[in-house]
């Protein structure tokens, strides 16, 4: 069973809640945490914008097809990425947008892909929806990532400077309906790990994600809206020398459409994740290209297309 926490609690420091906090990032690999400064109508209200977005004709949500540019930012058709080279490429469609960096910021000059500028649908609301959930999302994410750092023994502000201009993705999943020809090589999405830090994860309540056991069974886990699914990925686990756990979890799909929305919560381009207190240097923005180079099927061409 998934444990589930009280972010308030985290965030005062607990004794109780830090200790289970401590065994559920380094045994569970996920939690579900309530009682967050995100309130149920807020994720109501974005879950509703990218429900209205992802119904749209083709043709409207191909204006901002991220298959055109060289990053992820807008639109992800269905089959646009393959997280399992073993498995067909993903069925769910996808909407991403990141931080945005300010004009002459001297990131822009360096033309990354991880901050590339924002696309956005011609549909009124969407845009200010999405940008207000992202800042609120960000600032649950860093208070549970000290929440982390606090309950695995470094100084809860460890990872604070680190995501002054984090490469936070925020995204919203539509996995439609389980197609009857599916085989067991579709998913909506297959069998990974995240490639970054903290996910947090909201959903409409339609089950649908699994993650894997130790044992290797796989075991659903579920929230409420208003309750946020926690995970962890590679580079959380890497940087805190295995004290974080990051848990492979798929969805495979059921006869109900699902929308969830993971905040991808990465740090600075230039963050060095190597574990702590090692004398190695693993570049953040290194890593996470990589994986989104490997996962994203458009940039996988020598050219955007």
């Amino acid at each position: 069973m998934v444990p589930i926490l009280d972010a308030a609690a985290i965030a005062q420091r607990d004794g109780k809640a830090l200790a289970a906090l401590r065994r559920a990032v380094a045994e569970d690999g996920f939690l579900v945490v309530e009682n967050t400064a995100i309130s149920k109508a807020r994720v109501l209200e974005v879950i509703a914008a990218y429900r209205a977005f992802f119904h749209l004709p083709e043709a409207a949500k191909a204006a901002v097809d991220m298959a055109k540019t060289g990053s992820n930012r807008g639109w992800g058709a269905s089959g646009s990425e393959q997280v399992d080279p073993e498995a067909n490429p993903d069925y769910k469609q996808v909407f991403d947008c990141g931080f945005e960096l300010p004009a002459g910021d001297p990131l822009r000059a360096e033309g990354l892909s991880v901050y590339a500028d924002n696309l956005w649908p011609q549909v009124p609301d969407f845009r200010e929806t999405v940008q207000a959930y992202y800042t609120d999302a960000l600032g649950v994410s860093l208070s549970l990532l000290q929440g982390i750092a606090a309950a695995i023994g470094q100084p809860e502000s460890y990872f604070d400077a680190a995501f002054s201009k984090p490469m936070a993705l925020l995204r919203g999943n539509f996995y439609p309906q389980r197609l009857e020809w599916a085989t067991d090589k579709d998913f909506g999405i297959a069998a990974h790990t995240d490639y970054g830090c903290l996910t947090l994860l909201a959903t409409d309540g339609v089950p649908g994600l699994e993650a894997q056991t130790r044992a290797g069974a796989w075991v659903p886990v579920e929230a409420a809206p208003g309750s946020f699914i926690i995970n962890f990925g590679e580079m959380l686990e890497m940087w805190t020398e295995s004290a974080v756990r990051a848990t492979p979890h798929r969805v495979i799909g059921t006869n109900k459409e699902r929308i969830s929305v993971p905040m991808f919560f990465n740090p600075n381009h230039n963050t060095n994740v190597a574990p702590i207190g090692s004398e190695r240097v693993i570049l953040a923005g290194d890593h996470l290209k990589k994986r989104f180079d490997e996962t994203y099927l458009h940039l996988q061409q020598a050219e955007p297309a």
